[in-house]
This record gives C-alpha cells, structure tokens and sequence, in this order.
C-alpha cells in the first residue's frame, strides 16, 4: 500500500484539474519543472493544517527542507496571493489557498521580526563593546 494513503489527501481530483495549470513548476511551463507539483501543494497543506514544522513534514511528501524552500521561494514572490486571485470556482479550494496564503503571511512577518531582532542585537552588542 502506498504509505502516502494513510495520510487524508486534501486536494480531489477535480480541484487539483483547477489548480494544476495555473501552478509554475509545470511540464512544458517556463523555467524548471517541478517532480510532483500536487505532492508538494499536499505537503503545504499538511502543515498548515497540523500546525507542524517543517521537519515534521513526513517522507512521503519528498525532502522536507525541499518542500520548506520551495515554500519560502512561492512566498517571497507572492504566489500564494496570486492563487487566490485566479478563477479557481471551487469554494473548498479557495479555503484551502487562503489558509496557505494566511500562514505564508504569519511566516513573512516573522521571518522579518527575526530579522529586525538580529540587527538590533548587533547594534546593542556594538554600543556596548
């Protein structure tokens, strides 16, 4: 049995006929070709929606720092916003998207609180050396 079926798969096959062309990543879209573009949307979804980190995501969905970077680079671009502005009709996918765009947000801001919170360390650490 693939060991991928004992996790519930979020995306129905009539969904992801919606979201699939609409992805990068693609076969025969510009720039490079993702393995599965569906296992990797799965994975996102699965963190999301257990509230898990990153290295908890589990080997069936690939690499989990794969997943984590390729996150991170579809978030820096604004992707996950730009889903949910395309024609996708589907009320559950639309929840679904929303859901990953709500938490790539919550990521952004902390990644810059992380950020700002460095610099000011170092600052502090210059003023009192």
């Amino acid at each position: 049995m693939n060991q991928i079926q004992e996790y519930e798969l979020k995306l129905g096959d009539e969904q992801w006929s919606q979201l699939e062309p609409i992805l990068i990543g693609r076969p025969g879209g510009p720039g490079m070709c993702a393995k599965d573009n569906r296992l990797f949307i799965e994975a996102i979804l699965w963190v999301v929606s257990n509230k898990a980190l990153w290295h908890s995501v589990p080997p069936q969905f690939g690499k989990w720092n794969a997943t984590y970077m390729r996150f991170r680079r579809w978030t820096e671009s604004n992707f996950w916003r730009f889903l949910l502005q395309s024609r996708i009709q589907d009320p559950d996918l639309l929840r679904m998207l929303t859901e990953i765009a709500d938490y790539a947000d919550l990521y952004s801001q902390r990644r810059e609180w992380r950020l700002y919170r460095r610099n000011h360390k170092k600052l502090y650490a210059r003023e009192i050396a």
